[in-house]
C-alpha cells in the first residue's frame, strides 16, 4: 500500500441517471412487498406516489474511475467490513446525480492484522448541486498492514444497550433473493449465484450480498420505528460480522433511545450474528 499518497486518491465527479424502474427493481431486490403489499409497501414498488428507499443510494456510486488504482491493495484479501450511510435529502423517484469519491482515511493495524481503508462517496443532485447522500465504505485489507501509518479510526464503535431489545422483526429471505438483487444492481460477481464458485472460496452455497442484507435490515427498522416511511431514515450504519445465505431468516433486534435506533441482526437458523453495532438515526 502506497502511503500517504493513498489519502489523496479521488475519482469523479461522474453523472449517473436513474429511473423509477431502477428504484422499484432495487426495492424488490431487498424484499419490499415480499410478505405483504399494503399501502406503505405499495409506494415502494409502484410508480404512483413512489418513495425511494434510502439504501438505494448505495447503488449510485461512481464506477467509471478506479479509486484504488494507485494504492497497490491486495484485493484478494479485502473484506467489506463496515457500511455507513447518511441521508441529507430524500432521493426523488427518478433523477440525475453527480457522484464523487475520495479516500477518507487509513488505519494501519500492523503487518499481521492488516489495514483499514475508509472510502467516502458523495451523491449530489446534478442540477442543483445539493448533497443527497454520503456513503462510506470500510474495507478491511488483511494483506496490507505494517506500512507505518497511523492506527486511528475516524468512526467510534456504536455500543448496543445492555437490556432486552425493544423490538424484534423476522424476515424470511427467499432462496432466489441473491439472483434478484444481483440483477437489480447489475452485479456480475458469481459468488452470489454460482455454487461451484462459492465452494472454491469456502462456502457451502452462494451467499447473499452484504448490501442486500443491509437493505433488508433497513426495511426492518423502517417498519418498526418509522411507520414504513423511508423519508424518516437519516443515517444507517452497520459492521459486517458474518455472511448471510438466501433461504435463511434474518432477525433484527432493535433498541430506541430518542432519535437513535441501535440494532443487531442474526441468522435465526444458525444463531450467527450478521450485523453488529448497528446505529440508525431517525426523524419524527
Amino acid at each position: 500500500m502506497i502511503y500517504p499518497e493513498i489519502l489523496s486518491l479521488t475519482s469523479g465527479p461522474a453523472e449517473l441517471a436513474y429511473t423509477e424502474q431502477d428504484a422499484i427493481i432495487y426495492a424488490l431486490g431487498v424484499g419490499a412487498g415480499l410478505d405483504e403489499l399494503g399501502a406503505d409497501d405499495l409506494r415502494l414498488v409502484y410508480e404512483k406516489d413512489l418513495r425511494v428507499l434510502p439504501t438505494f443510494a448505495t447503488t449510485l456510486l461512481d464506477s467509471s474511475g478506479d479509486l484504488f488504482g494507485r494504492a497497490e491493495i491486495n484485493f484478494r484479501k479485502v473484506v467489506h467490513s463496515e457500511q455507513r450511510l447518511r441521508i441529507h435529502a430524500p432521493l426523488p423517484p427518478a433523477g440525475r446525480v453527480r457522484s464523487s469519491s475520495r479516500v477518507l482515511g487509513v488505519s494501519d493495524k500492523g503487518a499481521e492484522k492488516g489495514a483499514v481503508v475508509y472510502a467516502e462517496h458523495t451523491i449530489a443532485d446534478a442540477a442543483t448541486g445539493e448533497t443527497c447522500a454520503t456513503v462510506v465504505l470500510t474495507l478491511y485489507c488483511r494483506g496490507d498492514g505494517g506500512f507505518g501509518g497511523p492506527n486511528e479510526d475516524p468512526f467510534p464503535i456504536h455500543a448496543i444497550p445492555q437490556r432486552a431489545p425493544d423490538k424484534e422483526r423476522r424476515q424470511h429471505v427467499p432462496a432466489n433473493q441473491a439472483a434478484l438483487y444481483r440483477y437489480a444492481i447489475r452485479d456480475a460477481n458469481p459468488l452470489h449465484i454460482d455454487p461451484v464458485v462459492a465452494k472454491t472460496v469456502g462456502f457451502e452455497q452462494p451467499l447473499l450480498h452484504g448490501l442486500c442484507t443491509y437493505g433488508f435490515a433497513a426495511r426492518a427498522i423502517m417498519q418498526d420505528w418509522c411507520g414504513n416511511d423511508p423519508a424518516l431514515i437519516r443515517s444507517f450504519d452497520v459492521r459486517f460480522a458474518a455472511p448471510f445465505f438466501p433461504g435463511e431468516t434474518l432477525v433484527t433486534k432493535s433498541w430506541r433511545d430518542g432519535s437513535v435506533i441501535s440494532f443487531e441482526c442474526e441468522a435465526a437458523e444458525r444463531g450467527a450474528t450478521i450485523f453488529r453495532n448497528g446505529r440508525c438515526e431517525i426523524g419524527e
